[in-house]
């Protein structure tokens, strides 16, 4: 086959990417299953995380991890970097509201900064990425900055 087939499900190149460009992913439910695996591969055992009895919380349902929230995110987000990404430099995590077991989540991202490298063979670009409940409610929100290749 040519090499000039170009392979489905490649992400975004730096080239692909200018400030303003905005885009959103699939969504996911949380069950509860996902928050009982995630708290015991992480050791997350907080109460709040491991007892369903949500009777004394201001919470009620089974309350999701932050820390699996940004994680879902990112896995979300993964056929946006498919065969693209090199590499995760940085960024802030902010928690704005509560998610619980049976929420649906999907991440809207908008490019807030795009530059090549001191080399100029990749790119450097920084997103605002909002994960979005069911109810278009804002419960995470982050601005990593990725290095990406360029086409």
């Amino acid at each position: 086959m040519s090499q000039n087939v170009h392979p489905i499900g490649r992400g975004f190149a730096y080239e692909d990417l200018k400030v303003g460009f905005r885009f959103r992913t699939h969504r996911r439910t949380i069950a509860e299953s996902d928050v009982a695996s995630f708290v015991n591969l992480t050791w997350l055992t907080e109460e709040l995380f491991a007892v369903a009895d949500d009777s004394s919380r201001a919470i009620k349902g089974r309350a999701v991890p932050g820390a699996l929230v940004y994680s879902f995110a990112e896995g979300l987000l993964l056929p946006s970097m498919q065969d693209t990404g090199l590499a995760f430099l940085n960024a802030t995590v902010d928690v704005k509201g509560p998610t619980v077991v049976g929420d649906t989540i999907h991440v809207q991202c908008e490019v807030t900064e795009a530059r090549l490298t001191s080399k100029g063979d990749r790119g450097l670009v920084r997103f605002n990425n909002k994960v979005l409940n069911q109810r278009g409610e804002t419960v995470l929100e982050y601005n990593p900055l990725r290095m990406l290749k360029r086409k």
